[in-house]
């Protein structure tokens, strides 16, 4: 059976985001990154903060195992409704409405695509979240060619936390020429 170059899933969620009127979806670059990392783990728990209109949860869902499941929230009501729409026939997807932390019971993750709530207010919890060997992907960020990286003259605090971690084992990845995402490895063997 061939693969889609885009989903028809994705496809549906673009034009969703259309008709809302949402700009901030994944980008198809991501999207295959996304498709790679959850078809990784395919008897895994695959979350994502910041669902949208669903463009990145159907990557993830383009990537999903037999076996896996897949989560994610989304704080405004009626994307979060648009998005569950595309998802209706496939009992493996959850969409929640609400703040990013209602993902926190249904962790530890083996993949989480923290593209929305809690990749900047709490970074920490982010970390804690993911299952020995998790895979966490992080996008929307400029390529910065230093060390340590910067933003604006500033050192890239919240890019250098994922990339230092302690219990990560972190790459930043260019997906387009000017944007780049961390990939990054929970390399953990107890919790």
């Amino acid at each position: 059976m061939a693969v889609r170059a885009v989903p028809s899933r994705v496809e549906d969620a673009e034009r969703l985001a259309v008709e809302a009127g949402f700009e901030k979806s994944c980008i198809r670059e991501v999207g295959r990154l996304l498709r790679t990392v959850a078809a990784s783990k395919p008897g895994g728990v695959v979350a994502e903060s910041g669902t949208g209109s669903g463009v990145g949860t159907a990557w993830l869902h383009s990537g999903l195992g037999e076996g896996a499941r897949l989560v994610t929230v989304e704080r405004e009501e009626e994307l979060a409704r648009r998005a569950a729409g595309v998802f209706a026939d496939d009992r493996r997807v959850s969409v929640l409405t609400g703040d990013w932390r209602l993902l926190e019971p249904h962790a530890p993750f083996d993949v989480f695509f923290c593209d929305g709530g809690g990749k900047r207010d709490d970074p920490r919890r982010v970390v804690d979240l993911l299952a020995p060997g998790g895979i966490l992907v992080l996008d929307d960020f400029t390529p910065s060619a230093q060390w340590p990286p910067r933003f604006e003259g500033e050192v890239d605090e919240l890019r250098l936390f994922y990339l230092t971690h302690p219990d990560l084992d972190a790459a930043e990845v260019l997906t387009t020429p000017t944007s780049s995402a961390i990939v990054a490895a929970q390399r953990r063997a107890t919790r």
